[in-house]
Parts: C-alpha cells; structure tokens; sequence
C-alpha cells in the first residue's frame, strides 16, 4: 500500500469508539450479554489498567482515544458505566482521553442527566446503544433529548448495524437488532439539523443505507469500529475512500479490537492514498470534534 502515515514517531491517529476495559463495563454493565459475545467470538475478558491502555495505543500510533460511557439499565437491569467515572478517567487522563457520556432515554431524567454530563462535567458528547438500550431514536417520546442535545452543541455516536451483545443465546437476551437500523438515525438527523451524528460499525445488514444516509445528511457520519477491515464490505471500504473520504472515521471497539490488530489490518487489506490514510486515521476526527 501507500506510505505508512503513522510511521514517522509521533502517535497522531485518533481512536473513535473505544470503551473501558475495566471491571465497570466488561463485567458490571455488559453482564451475561457481554459474556456471550466473548464465547461466540473466542474472545477473552481481560481486564487492564488504563496506564496499561494508554500504552498499547502509543505504541500503535494512536494518541487520543474517545471514551464512551454506557447506561443501559433500564432495558439489561445491569448497572451504567456513570458519567462521573467515565469524567474522572478523562481527568486523570486527559493528555489521551476524550470522554463522551451516555444517557438511557428510557429514564425519566434522562435530559437532566445529559445536561449535567456536559454543564457540570464537561464531557465532550454522548454515546447510545440502540440495541442493548432497547429503543428506537425516531419515537417522538425521544425528541426532547435530541433538542437537548443539539441546543447544548456537542456530537453523539449511534450504533449502527447488528450487535455481537447476545450472540448465541437463546432469544439473545431479549435484544432486538432491529434497533439498529441507521434508518431510525436517518429521521434524527432530518429533524436535527445541527446534530452532529456518528454512526459506530459499518451498519452490517444496513451498510447500503448507512452510506445513503452519509451521502445525503450533511450532518451524519460514519466510523470503521468493531470490525476489522478485512472482514468489511468492499462496497463500504470503497465509499469510505472515494465519496465519503471527508466523513469516515478510525475506530476500534477496544478493548474487543485492540489497536494494533486493527492498523495492521488496515494496512494488509486497503490500499488508500496518503492523504486518505490521513483523513480517516485523524483528520477527519479532529474536525468532528473541533479538536
């Protein structure tokens, strides 16, 4: 492929999706759910500090990473990853951590809670997981929290596609993947103009109407997290580097997807120009973010 842009010291590359690998959320609040997936996909949950964490990704390439809490009770029963603990690894990490909040919709404080993640706490966005979450962001039950959202000016990550959360389980655990349709995100974005909205995952079953929605929304973009590259659509991969080049993003899932497995598939199996490279791996991120 092309030069390798993240070879010449400095880490620049900016993680997009990246969640906690402690404790709080491998265990506590992704529960039975979590552990399915681990079996499904051969995985192991291995907990690491996040000194440890910040190593890996140095070592990567990889010098910011946005954090993301989860708050998805109402529909598991399992307890969140606060805002507050997502805040106060931002503090002690703040050379490295961008920290996005998450709000379940299904609470009654759920716009309380997301003006207070950003006035009080300082967080940088929110991140929601339809499936796992059990809810479908085109209810007008949920127009209040996007209003509050947008009028408080920082962006949100949707899921987009299927969900590993429950694989191999009877019923699923009672997830419904339907809730991760990027059409239910399509009607957000009509009616939020100045949302700023990322969709995480190439949308597998949905990714033709994930690249629609990115082609026509100005204000809606997409991340390469949860997969590897080589196991994505060559249709997508294609968009990613040609018309949607100013509007796809790195990301890994970590700690599912560690950094440098991902980059060094990135590097076997796509072969984008430098300037590319460049904007998917940073740029792009940096402007999202207003980094």
């Amino acid at each position: 492929m092309p030069g390798d842009v993240l070879a010449d010291g400095e880490p620049r590359a900016i993680d997009m999706h990246a969640h906690q690998p402690a404790k709080e959320f491998l265990e506590d609040a992704g529960g039975e759910m979590m552990r399915d997936a681990a079996k499904k996909f051969g995985a192991e949950m291995e907990f690491d500090t996040y000194e440890g964490m910040r190593e890996e990704y140095y070592a990567a390439g990889v010098k910011k990473v946005v954090l993301v809490g989860w708050d998805a009770e109402t529909n598991t029963g399992n307890p969140p990853v606060t805002n507050d603990y997502v805040a106060g690894v931002r503090d002690e990490f703040a050379d490295f951590i961008i920290g996005f909040g998450s709000v379940d919709p299904l609470k009654d404080d759920c716009v309380e809670e997301a003006e207070r993640a950003v006035n009080d706490l300082g967080l940088s966005g929110f991140k929601f997981q339809q499936i796992a979450q059990g809810f479908s962001p085109s209810d007008p039950e949920h127009e209040p929290l996007w209003d509050t959202i947008e009028d408080l000016g920082v962006p949100v990550i949707f899921h987009g596609g299927n969900s590993t959360l429950g694989a191999g389980s009877p019923g699923g655990r009672g997830l419904r993947i339907k809730y991760g349709n990027p059409m239910l995100i399509d009607d957000v974005a009509a009616t939020h103009p100045d949302l700023q909205i990322l969709i995480a995952h190439p949308a597998f079953p949905w990714e033709r109407e994930q690249l629609a929605i990115c082609q026509q929304k100005g204000n809606v973009y997409m991340d390469f997290s949860g997969w590897l590259p080589k196991y994505i659509d060559d249709e997508w991969l294609h968009y990613a580097g040609t018309l949607l080049k100013d509007k796809t993003m790195f990301g890994t899932d970590y700690p599912m997807i560690g950094p440098k497995k991902w980059l060094d598939n990135f590097r076997e199996y796509t072969d984008y120009p430098e300037d590319v490279q460049r904007k998917l791996l940073w740029e792009n991120a940096e402007a999202f973010l207003d980094l």
